[in-house]
């Protein structure tokens, strides 16, 4: 990262970290934020397990959004290291963007949400997403009831799947941001590399095709990535706890597992621009979740 790239006069620049309970649209936020689809999301709690990195840049500033794991208590190792991404990000933010869900504001806006929010001292926005499900009326009740419980330095009512307020949310960030350089070339989107993208949009079509439990006990790992040959060559472990999990994912005469490989090759050769022979296995790591050998070996944690 150059700290020095030139940038005009009055030029603002800064870490805005996208804080919030789980499924209260943090990826979809992040996603219209930044402009382009670099998180998954999906209609499960839970699905985002590292904080990504998304860059927007302006003649006049450069936001990078931190979008991170849902705000729970944790229950096993790979979720306290989830609930730790979230520690690390807000220490080194300039911004905390934290999402209240307007359909379920006690749930999604509780005391340990406060709590996780308060006595940084740096600006602190806090949104009340899916507005559009709730009247007017009942918006402006549960904007005053969020600044009832912060020092929050700003309210404002969205709908990040619907596009509301968008714009006027791109434009109060930026207002907040500390004078800073611009830390990455303008059409810098983001600085994690392809393999992490891969990963996260095979898990993403697991999500959407397994309609059960079993995506939160599944990891992704591309093991392989070959650009040499005429199509980008992929191959990629997906990752569960047991042997009857393996037989779910393979699905009937393999029709599950390629239903996902279909599914997932075509988000990842539009995201390279470049046609994709991707490979997927199904392998078995015991309890890997609990584990902080296999968590590390899977790319989680320090």
């Amino acid at each position: 990262m150059d700290q020095w790239i030139n940038a005009p006069e009055g030029f603002r620049s800064g870490h805005i970290v996208v804080v919030g309970r789980p499924n209260t649209g943090k990826s979809t936020l992040f996603n219209a934020l930044v402009g382009e689809q670099l998180s998954i999301a999906t209609d499960k709690p839970q699905t985002t397990r590292k904080a990504i990195l998304g860059i927007f840049t302006t003649p006049s500033a450069q936001m990078m959004f931190l979008d991170t794991p849902g705000l729970l208590d944790p229950a096993y190792r790979l979720q306290e290291l989830m609930r730790n991404e979230i520690t690390g990000a807000i220490q080194g933010a300039d911004v905390i963007l934290c999402l209240a869900d307007a359909s379920d504001l006690d749930r999604s806006f509780d005391g340990d949400v406060v709590k996780a929010i308060s006595d940084h001292h740096i600006p602190l926005i806090v949104v009340l997403n899916k507005s559009d499900l709730i009247s007017p009326d009942q918006a402006e009740r549960a904007l005053k009831q969020i600044e009832q419980k912060t020092s929050a330095t700003h309210t404002m009512a969205i709908s990040a799947l619907k596009g509301q307020n968008i714009i006027e949310l791109k434009a109060l960030l930026e207002s907040v941001l500390p004078l800073g350089p611009r830390f990455y070339p303008e059409d810098t989107l983001t600085e994690l590399p392809e393999r992490f993208f891969c990963e996260e949009f095979i898990r993403e079509e697991i999500f959407n095709q397994l309609r059960q439990e079993l995506p939160y006990a599944i990891a992704v790992q591309v093991e392989t990535f070959e650009e040499e040959r005429k199509k980008i060559y992929i191959r990629a472990n997906i990752i569960v706890e047991r042997n009857s999990q393996k037989g779910i994912v393979i699905g009937q005469g393999g029709r599950t597992l390629k239903e996902i490989g279909k599914r997932a090759r075509g988000r990842i050769e539009k995201f390279l621009q470049h046609a994709v022979f991707l490979d997927l296995h199904v392998k078995v790591i015991q309890n890997w979740r609990k584990k902080d050998a296999a968590l590390r070996n899977l790319g989680y944690g320090p």
